[in-house]
């Protein structure tokens, strides 16, 4: 059975004093005149785009987003997107691990969290020009290896986040009236569902896993994004079945059988009752 083709930062780039994985590179140098075209896929790694000029199209997790000038694009570990990108386009692409930021503290990780839960953030040009400094110190950083220039990578980046999450709160002001708590177990549930929903598919099991009740856990989603967790956890088993048939030729049992399914016929059941086709048609009618 295959697997959605996963994309590793290269050997090359390896950077040992960074403590783990870690790459930018300007887009100029990257594309050397010639559009970039990447087919469906999925990383071990985060993926930000930072696009000063850009043209294109770039699908993440199935929503498609058109590539314009001052946009930024992230792409969590392990969702999938395709990418086409014009020639002419200008800017950085960032690329690094989880070992390499997830620091011991708790509040750098959040705030890593929070940025990139969102894939898609439209700036205006005055905007735009202070994250594109802080790009450029990045790269220049290391580009050059000064002395502790690992840290002050690090510490760009985390600038970096917290101006992306006060743009998400700023472009909806519903976030910035709900409590810290909330949003945080909130957040914590949908990286569970993101890394467990195969063998997991119980509110029970992600309220136990945050030390939550069903009913604390539900109170949450429901009043942060309006559904309950069964809800959620529906959705997420929908998005992972359509990463599967879209970015991999398995067999609709192969499939099944990978999301935790012994029953095919009711994995097509369940499919089709939340997406409005069978698998294979599904398939059919977006390849």
């Amino acid at each position: 059975m295959k697997s959605i083709p996963i994309r590793h930062i290269a050997i090359t780039q390896k950077e040992p004093d960074l403590l783990g994985n870690f790459t930018i590179r300007k887009l100029q140098d990257l594309l050397e005149g010639r559009e970039m075209v990447h087919e469906l896929h999925r990383h071990d790694f985060y993926f930000f785009l930072i696009l000063e000029k850009g043209f294109g199209n770039h699908e993440i997790d199935f929503v498609s987003y058109d590539v314009t000038d001052y946009s930024i694009f992230i792409v969590r570990p392990g969702q999938v997107h395709k990418l086409e990108l014009r020639s002419d386009s200008r800017g950085f692409m960032i690329q690094f691990n989880v070992s390499f930021y997830y620091p011991i503290e708790k509040e750098p990780s959040i705030l890593l969290q929070k940025a990139s839960n969102k894939n898609f953030y439209q700036l205006d040009e005055e905007s735009f020009s202070g994250l594109n400094v802080l790009s450029m110190s990045i790269f220049n950083e290391y580009k050059n290896k000064p002395e502790a220039y690992n840290e002050v990578i690090k510490s760009n980046l985390r600038i970096l986040f917290v101006t992306l999450m006060r743009l998400r709160n700023k472009s909806n002001k519903a976030i910035e009236n709900k409590d810290l708590y909330v949003q945080e177990r909130l957040e914590a549930f949908l990286q569970l569902l993101e890394t467990n929903i195969a063998s997991e598919k119980q509110v029970s099991q992600y309220a136990g896993m945050l030390n939550l009740s069903n009913y604390q856990l539900n109170s949450i989603t429901k009043q942060t994004l309006g559904k309950t967790a069964s809800a959620l956890i529906n959705e997420q088993i929908i998005l992972e079945s359509k990463r599967y048939l879209l970015a991999t030729s398995n067999q609709i049992n192969q499939i099944a059988y990978r999301l935790g399914y012994e029953d095919v016929s009711y994995f097509i059941r369940f499919f089709k009752k939340h997406s409005g086709y069978s698998p294979e048609a599904f398939r059919q009618k977006l390849k």
